[in-house]
């Protein structure tokens, strides 16, 4: 245990504790699109990766079985990017859901 630690694990640094705080995205925008071949976790893993490696991508989710891939950016999706990003990754993206 170092030296800023309390016996209960908590920190003793002597300064007050900050309040945590979040930053909202205000323009933040969700997509559900379809994409064939998603049938295995590591085709979930390689599709979420690809997608969240792009700039602006928030968050990407993934349904295995459905290929349905929910994707939340900063701005308005470029559908143009997702698609060949799909693509180069071994996918077929047949579009908005």
């Amino acid at each position: 245990m170092s030296a800023c630690c309390t016996p209960d694990g908590s920190c003793n640094t002597g300064a007050a504790a900050q309040p945590a705080t979040a930053t909202a995205v205000s323009d933040a925008h969700t997509t559900v699109y379809k994409v064939g071949g998603v049938g295995s976790a590591h085709c979930q893993g390689v599709v979420t990766e690809a997608l969240g490696g792009l700039d602006g991508v928030l968050a990407v989710d993934v349904e295995i079985g459905t290929g349905l891939v929910t994707v939340t950016t900063g701005g308005a999706p470029e559908d143009e990017l997702i698609a060949s990003t799909v693509e180069e990754a071994g996918y077929a993206y047949a579009g908005r859901a």
